[in-house]
């Protein structure tokens, strides 16, 4: 193995560290917590003490009087895709749980965001009626003023709408001014957990064609500007999409500091020289299947992250669906495209193990060369070139090949790793999750990951087989390497395991078969 062929490797390792670590975001430590059906909801709100490191929620600005003596109470509605809790105290949402394919429920409204979508949260409001379709909430101040909040929900979809409808009573009362919160954080399953507030996000999508997609920070943007506004992570979104855009005036993203979860906040223009005043929004909790998303057609795909190659992320996507919908199987879909992809590159792919395996039989004589002339550095020089000529090998042409294909393999890792699509999709045996690592066997605690440990094998024997080195320092990085790759893929989603140990193995086969036609076609000097 030649000095540029380990430069190469030793840069791909670096290049995954940083892309990994840095334009990924950290992982941090989340706050546990577990999902809960309606009568766990009911026990966390008696019960759950607020969470003393994390941001409390937004209070209105409006002061009000105090509220009629109703008692609270919750109103759990539960549909194939969804089940939800909602109280009369701020006619809000408490509970917000989403199904998944293995069964199991995804709160999305987290402890510490206990109620969302409330307006005036010391209120109790009458409930005025109550289904599976539609919530009516009603309150009346003091002032001289009325609020009416209708949720109109679907049972087949994850989108809705809330109507929140202001009317005088007193022809002297101010209106007051309406706000929209959810947060801070999203839910998320608990393999999810420790990476959840480091990848929940604020975002908003420009109104003007072609839409674009911001990532808020702290300043508030202008709510006029902008089709939807959301909070999501990495599998789900909570997104609110006002069907006149110019009756809110703020969009105001707030975070307590970057340990903590953002919070997205929709604040209405205020209607004071109105008699009445009414709010629609439309609102969308649920998964960010991407697919699913782009049926709206209001750029909520958006949300899903392909990363900085995300048009080559979204053909790959695209193409892994179609397989899909002819094997049945992801596992057998990520094996095929990688098959695909490999056989669209392998005019590079051929040219670099070429390049591996001539530069592997010319090994004896430059090491002699090396030897001869290690005292003349000007000799030794023009020597290898020699032999390089002669041999029509060129010492970089292992490298420029490898280095075209790596848009093509940070496409395909963001795409696996962030498509909501492979959400416990099994493959075989015990791979019953790609979107996760495939946990083979737990031991005291520690989870043993097959298909890391088979890909790092295979890693290793392809690296012996293009080893054309007696440099101990070079030797020594082809045998960490296969471990440092094990190491960074342990905790991988399977479905990228997979296409990295395919990707080895159809490499090797290539291999083979060059090296052994290259071996006929050795020429003596």
């Amino acid at each position: 193995m030649q000095k540029n062929t380990v430069f190469f490797i030793v840069c791909s390792a670096l290049t995954i560290f940083v892309w990994y670590f840095f334009f990924t975001p950290p992982q941090q430590q989340a706050p546990q917590y577990k999902q809960t059906d309606a009568q766990e909801q009911t026990q966390k709100e008696q019960t759950a003490p607020p969470q003393a490191d994390l941001p409390a929620k937004t209070q209105t600005k409006t002061n009000l009087s105090a509220s009629l003596d109703i008692a609270q109470e919750n109103i759990t509605v539960e549909t194939d895709l969804y089940k939800a809790v909602f109280s009369n105290k701020g006619a809000s949402v408490t509970s917000w749980s989403v199904k998944e394919k293995n069964g199991k429920w995804i709160d999305l409204v987290l402890p510490q965001a206990d109620p969302v979508m409330a307006n005036f949260p010391g209120t109790n409001y009458k409930i005025v009626s109550k289904s599976n379709e539609k919530i009516v909430f009603e309150h009346t101040s003091l002032e001289g003023w009325k609020i009416i909040k209708t949720f109109s929900l679907s049972t087949n979809s994850y989108m809705h709408n809330l109507n929140i409808e202001l009317q005088k009573v007193n022809p002297e009362a101010a209106l007051p001014i309406i706000e929209l919160e959810w947060g801070p954080g999203l839910g998320t399953d608990e393999k999810e957990l420790k990476e959840n507030i480091a990848l929940t996000r604020a975002l908003a999508y420009t109104s003007v064609k072609p839409g674009k997609l911001q990532k808020l920070k702290k300043d508030p943007v202008q709510a006029s500007l902008y089709r939807w506004t959301a909070i999501d992570n990495r599998y789900f979104l909570a997104a609110f999409i006002p069907e006149k855009s110019i009756d809110f005036d703020q969009i105001i993203p707030s975070r307590l500091d970057k340990k903590h979860p953002y919070s997205t906040t929709l604040t209405a223009v205020s209607p004071k020289e109105s008699s009445s005043k009414e709010y629609s929004i439309n609102f969308y909790l649920g998964p960010k299947g991407y697919t699913y998303l782009k049926t709206y057609n209001i750029g909520l795909e958006k949300a899903v992250d392909f990363g900085f190659f995300g048009f080559l992320g979204k053909i790959a996507f695209s193409v892994l669906s179609f397989l899909h919908s002819l094997t049945g199987n992801y596992g057998w879909a990520i094996i095929i495209l990688t098959v695909i992809l490999q056989i669209l590159m392998m005019p590079l792919t051929l040219k670099s193990l070429k390049s591996a395996a001539a530069m592997k039989r010319i090994q004896p004589m430059i090491k002699a060369i090396q030897d001869k002339y290690k005292d003349n550095p000007q000799r030794l020089q023009a020597e290898m070139m020699n032999v390089y000529k002669s041999q029509k090998v060129n010492p970089l042409g292992g490298c420029l090949p490898m280095l075209l294909q790596l848009p093509i393999f940070w496409a395909f890792f963001t795409m696996l790793r962030n498509t909501y699509e492979l959400r416990n999709e099994g493959w075989i045996l015990w791979v019953k999750d790609l979107s996760a690592a495939d946990g083979f066997m737990h031991i005291s605690g520690f989870s043993l990951n097959l298909l890391p440990l088979i890909m790092g094998i295979g890693m290793f024997l392809q690296q012996k087989m293009t080893a054309a080195t007696s440099d101990p320092m070079q030797k020594r990085i082809m045998y960490i390497m296969p471990i440092v790759f094990t190491f960074m893929f342990w905790t991988f989603p399977s479905g990228l395991v997979l296409y990295w140990l395919t990707n080895s193995i159809i490499s090797m086969i290539e291999q083979y078969f060059i090296i052994k036609k290259d071996e006929a076609k050795v020429k003596h000097v």
